[in-house]
């Protein structure tokens, strides 16, 4: 359920817009995000069950994972479908999936929204999302479209974030910027990184789905950056370029070292004894079964 005067068509365009904007910035940053992330897709697809010959679609794939490492996994007798928003997304996605060798499985990346799949009908033994599922308008027709293409006792395997408070990489800075943008809190039913933290409500949505055998647990993606200096860069190429705009307008540039100085600062009090800065960051781990 979404708020009164939201209007999705417009959400999903600005999103779409959004991550086509930001997809150089989180392709120039892979290497260091997966030093995180990495656990997790290796987290999900063993709750999946991967193996060799079977066919796997990964939602919200982004620069191509987990659909990478699990073609690894199901191997070239095996199939991935990855699909994103993004259409500059899709085009990194695609070009890295080029660079599989013959011992993976082939990888399709195309352009695609969750909630309106045009996929076969129970054509994948398993679905993977890495943190894509919660910007869904509607969370019980995207599990329903997830549901309708999943083999029967099929599963599906996500990561959502839980609380802001427990996943410092994404929310410290964006913290400082809600704080020196005066930016408003997302009404309720509006989505946004957190709209599955409720593990309650996230069960419900998806057993009205048709999911049965659900395990909603917690992960910690052990997130870690160099310097705050590291962090910085982070937010400067990975946030929404409304953001910068936005800084601009409020203190006449996007460069305000105040604003900057600030989001160093908010993780400053994570650095570890050699230096570096300690994110680790739980995340909500979905497990279900069609």
């Amino acid at each position: 359920m979404t708020t009164t005067g939201f209007e999705p068509a417009r959400f999903k365009a600005t999103q779409r817009a959004n991550w086509n904007a930001m997809s150089g910035g989180w392709l120039s940053w892979r290497d260091k995000f997966e030093r995180g992330a990495a656990p997790v897709s290796r987290h999900l697809i063993a709750l999946a069950g991967l193996g060799p010959g079977q066919r796997v679609l990964d939602i919200g794939t982004g620069t191509g994972e987990p659909a990478l490492t699990a073609a690894a996994v199901v191997g070239p007798t095996g199939h991935v479908t990855a699909i994103d928003l993004a259409e500059d997304m899709v085009a990194i996605a695609a070009d890295r999936a080029t660079k599989l060798d013959d011992t993976a499985a082939p990888v399709e990346v195309r352009q695609g929204d969750v909630e309106t799949l045009d996929l076969p009908e129970a054509g994948y033994d398993a679905v993977l999302s890495r943190w894509g599922l919660m910007f869904a308008v509607d969370h019980i027709a995207a599990f329903r479209a997830v549901a309708s293409v999943l083999r029967p006792g099929g599963t599906l395997a996500a990561s959502v974030w839980g609380e802001p408070a427990d996943a410092p990489m994404v929310s410290r800075g964006f913290r400082v910027l809600a704080q020196r943008l005066d930016l408003p809190t997302p009404p309720p039913g509006e989505p946004n990184p957190y709209s599955m933290a409720d593990q309650e409500q996230t069960e419900l949505e998806l057993r009205a789905a048709g999911f049965t055998d659900i395990a909603i647990t917690d992960f910690t993606a052990p997130f870690w950056l160099t310097d705050t200096s590291e962090y910085v860069e982070f937010y400067r190429v990975c946030s929404p370029p409304g953001l910068l705009t936005m800084i601009e307008k409020r203190y006449g540039s996007a460069d305000d070292p105040e604003t900057w100085a600030a989001i160093a600062d908010s993780v400053a009090d994570l650095r570890a004894p050699d230096g570096t800065i300690q994110l680790p960051s739980r995340t909500r781990i979905i497990r279900a079964r069609r």
